[in-house]
């Protein structure tokens, strides 16, 4: 085919010759005493011409076999394709380890420090109250551990996790419908739902895993039903519910980031004139507390939007569970809002509750649809059962506290009163979210610049001051377009003076840092 080519080309160049001339002013040609223009003359010779270029077979060079040498040379110099791309200067997380347990004070390079990088809210992770029996005064959590006698005692029961760990072992391995459900499961399930006032509620064996396993057990593509699925999402969620809208393959509509407005006019756009609206499965999603903005969601709008429009409501409450409320049951209560006005809930409970795992909460049918057709819940082992008992002693000593709620408010009051005029950084957190969300005042225009601004911050305030905070990195895959910031989880463990030496750190350091950028 490559020698054909010349030889196509100049016949064509030929044959346009001859054309021209074939259609010079009666111009023609006469085959069986019909007259024919020129060009249909040459037209006929052209396609006659590539037709036997085609035909003729393509020439081919002879093979020589290669020697052994050229076969070994060629495979000492062949590199195969490396499995990931390579990190980026400047793309590896070098996190500080922890060396005791993530309180309100903790150890990092054998240093004690004020913590405001984990999401205690209740200050229950150390809490003796809660680890440990009154009266008791081991020299370490060790100790507690190896001494089975005492329990928990945060509600006056003698269950505890200790307890459940001499009872039922660590894991369970198996998932809840093959041997792995327990009747501690069954029992953190009933007490949440009941604390919540929900018919039912499921757990997860893993928080971020709960909500990226709730969404596409209700939303898939491919069903045999004839509807379609639905998302309109507030664009500020983090990367959990991200990934479970993906995970549904459904069709998601971002609106901005907790505006009511938006979130109408993108409703009116999806309904009006749609006369499919009637078949297709809507939901909206969004956080009660946003991670990436310590924003709250205005639940008692989203629902008059909801029934208006005639679209469900998954609401993720994970940094909002146990905080929210006059006695910590979340937005709707903060909201004064019916719980059966809420389609779906889902929350971890690595923060308020100082445990791990997670759970979905609402109607018998909701609940009992995912314990078929959700992955997570499905053919993940199910929760250690000492993680269970954990959640359900929080649980209890929430309700045998409810002052621990205002104590933790009064701190994060008192911290929002200690950052104001921050020099380059401003609160663009709500004033009861406990995820203190500082953000610069004046962006560079650069992500990765803004981020080392905060990072530098955030590496002096613990090398100088034994402050650990984190700057909010989002990773590639995360599709939140939010400024970024420092967050500072507060705790109820948290005294004034830890909030006070936060305060004056992060004064001092952003500016020195952001001098130049203000």
């Amino acid at each position: 085919m490559d020698m054909a080519l010349p030889i196509v080309n100049a016949t064509t160049a030929v044959l346009a010759r001859v054309s021209a001339a074939f259609n010079a002013p009666l111009a023609r040609a006469v085959v069986f005493g019909v007259h024919i223009d020129g060009h249909l003359v040459v037209e006929g010779l052209l396609i006659a011409v590539i037709v036997f270029q085609l035909s003729r077979k393509s020439y081919k060079p002879p093979k020589k076999p290669l020697s052994e040498k050229e076969v070994d040379e060629l495979c000492d110099e062949w590199e195969p394709e490396p499995l990931c791309p390579p990190i980026k200067e400047g793309a590896r997380i070098e996190a500080p380890i922890l060396e005791s347990a993530a309180g309100p004070h903790t150890t990092i390079d054998g240093k004690e420090v004020v913590n405001f990088a984990s999401a205690n809210y209740l200050g229950l992770i150390g809490n003796e109250k809660i680890t440990v029996r009154e009266n008791c005064n081991f020299d370490s959590i060790f100790d507690n551990l190896i001494r089975p006698e005492y329990l928990i005692n945060a509600s006056g029961m003698q269950d505890s996790c200790v307890g459940s760990l001499e009872k039922y072992g660590v894991g369970s391995c198996g998932p809840r419908g093959f041997y792995g459900t327990i009747d501690v499961h069954l029992d953190c399930e009933a007490k949440i739902a009941n604390f919540l006032g929900t018919p039912d509620s499921i757990l997860y064996s893993y928080g971020i895993s709960t909500i990226f396993s709730v969404i596409p057990a209700f939303c898939k593509k491919g069903d045999i039903i004839p509807v379609l699925y639905f998302h309109c999402s507030d664009e500020g969620v983090h990367w959990a519910v991200q990934n479970g809208l993906y995970l549904s393959r459904s069709t998601v509509v971002y609106f901005k980031h907790n505006d009511m407005a938006s979130l109408a006019s993108t409703l009116e756009k999806l309904t009006r004139r749609n006369k499919r609206t009637e078949n297709i499965r809507r939901y909206i999603v969004v956080e009660s507390i946003y991670q990436n903005s310590g924003q709250i969601a205005p639940l008692d709008e989203i629902i008059k939007l909801k029934e208006k429009y005639r679209f469900r409501v998954i609401l993720e409450e994970s940094h909002s569970f146990g905080v929210l409320g006059k006695s910590g049951r979340g937005l709707a209560e903060h909201y004064g809002v019916p719980i059966d006005k809420i389609d779906i809930i889902t929350a971890g409970m690595g923060n308020a509750l100082a445990t791990d795992g997670g759970f979905c909460t609402g109607s018998a049918r909701v609940v009992d649809h995912q314990r078929l057709s959700s992955a997570g819940y499905v053919f993940s082992a199910s929760l250690p059962p000492y993680l269970g008992t954990a959640a359900v002693s929080a649980v209890n000593y929430l309700e045998e506290n409810p002052s621990v709620l205002a104590n933790l408010r009064s701190k994060v009051a008192l911290l929002h009163k200690g950052l104001a005029g921050t020099p380059g950084l401003e609160i663009s957190s709500h004033l009861l979210s406990p995820i203190v969300f500082l953000k610069l005042k004046k962006s560079t225009g650069s992500l990765t610049t803004d981020l080392d601004l905060l990072e530098t911050i955030a590496e002096q305030a613990l090398r100088e001051d034994s402050v650990y905070v984190v700057a909010s990195k989002r990773s590639t895959l995360d599709r939140c377009k939010l400024p970024v910031g420092i967050r500072l989880f507060v705790s109820a463990g948290h005294t004034e003076s830890d909030i006070s030496k936060v305060c004056s750190s992060l004064k001092r350091i952003s500016a020195s840092v952001l001098s130049d950028h203000s």
